[in-house]
């Protein structure tokens, strides 16, 4: 084709192209959002209204949602106690009370001990195995089938990324000052803890401060240095234990009911998912990107007091962790088919760490 030939194509496909698109931007596309039928969902979460990270998570899913669809799929998001209580989330998504909810996973053992893989395993993923087991290595369609049984629809929906091991009023130098210890721990860790001697306390985030300093808990871990510094936990506990050997990568769940799910069309269906995706890259970022600093406030400002588990606690923690999930995916079927598929991705994906993130840490040492 000619030089001017090529020119005058070019031109007359760009006015083709813009007159196309202007049609449709100025008619086709109202035309056919008006026709389209609108749905409004309530959403409950496990945590405060509008809580740092984890309650903004929420908000965000909803929002992103309804700029999505256009406002076809508009969500109310209920912090925890304003709906239906912190821990009544899941319930409340099963029976249809709301057609969403927002939480982690492994608040919901008492429902089914599966639930909690898909939150957090002791001495188990960081948020980048997490999310390539769910994604690509099997693991979201077990837990959709784990979750079908509770007429539930579940997506991973953010990552703290490696937590902290929490806040303790007393030096933790042996396994034997875990014993009668009262920690908020959920999930595994907390069955951990309570075959090391401690008392596992569940207490939903808004209840942790208050309950810490009074004394109701010796020690809690909740998230990482940024959250931990909102919270003021400083103010009511003396040291910093990491690392969070219970939550390397914690991932935390939107969950739709399953009838609501299936009424929505398929480009709903997607915008709902794709949303999921978005939030849970933007959590993880977040925190990511803010740990250090709050961490360094809590030093230099707060004088906390930041230690490390000594090597024969971690070392004792591991080994009572392996015995746990071993208990646990021997006791349930579902378990058993969870942790069975962990186990092969965690070798799986740890070969090749071996080669690559490890060497990596390494390197920044030499």
């Amino acid at each position: 084709m000619e030089n001017n030939d090529r020119r005058k194509f070019i031109k007359k496909v760009g006015i083709g192209a813009a007159a196309i698109g202007a049609g449709i931007a100025s008619s086709a596309v109202p035309a056919i959002a008006k026709k389209q039928k609108t749905y409004n969902w309530k959403m409950v979460t496990t945590w405060p209204p509008h809580f740092p990270m984890l309650g903004e998570g929420a908000d965000n899913l909803a929002k992103w949602i309804d700029e999505m669809s256009g406002g076809r799929l508009k969500i109310t998001v209920y912090g925890g106690g304003e709906l239906v209580p912190p821990l009544g989330v899941f319930d409340a998504v099963s029976q249809g009370t709301v057609e969403m909810g927002h939480g982690a996973a492994y608040y919901w053992a008492g429902k089914s001990p599966a639930t909690q893989f898909f939150a957090a395993v002791p001495f188990g993923f960081n948020a980048q195995s997490l999310n390539a087991w769910l994604y690509s290595g099997g693991g979201m369609k077990i837990w959709e089938e784990l979750y079908a049984k509770f007429n539930l629809k579940p997506f991973i929906a953010g990552n703290t990324g490696v937590q902290m091991g929490g806040w303790f009023n007393k030096k933790i130098d042996a396994m034997s000052d875990l014993k009668g210890l009262k920690m908020r721990i959920p999930g595994l860790g907390g069955k951990v803890l309570a075959k090391a001697g401690g008392n596992a306390v569940l207490v939903a985030g808004g209840e942790i401060y208050t309950n810490l300093d009074r004394g109701v808990i010796d020690a809690t871990e909740w998230v990482g240095p940024y959250h931990d510094l909102k919270m003021g936990f400083y103010k009511a506990a003396k040291y910093y234990y990491y690392p969070g050997w219970h939550e390397l990568g914690t991932g935390l769940e939107a969950m739709v009911n399953l009838n609501a799910w299936n009424t929505l069309p398929d480009d709903l269906k997607a915008i709902v998912e794709a949303a999921t995706y978005r939030s849970n890259i933007w959590m993880l970022s977040e925190f990511e990107a803010k740990n250090n600093a709050a961490l360094r406030e809590l030093i230099d400002v707060h004088k906390v007091q930041l230690k490390k588990f000594p090597e024969a606690v971690l070392k004792g923690l591991k080994k009572l962790s392996k015995e746990v999930v071993e208990e646990v995916a021997a006791a349930d079927p579902m378990s058993r088919k969870a942790y069975d598929s962990f186990l092969k991705f965690q070798k799986n994906v740890y070969e090749w760490n071996k080669i690559t993130e490890e060497p990596y840490q390494q390197l920044k040492y030499l």
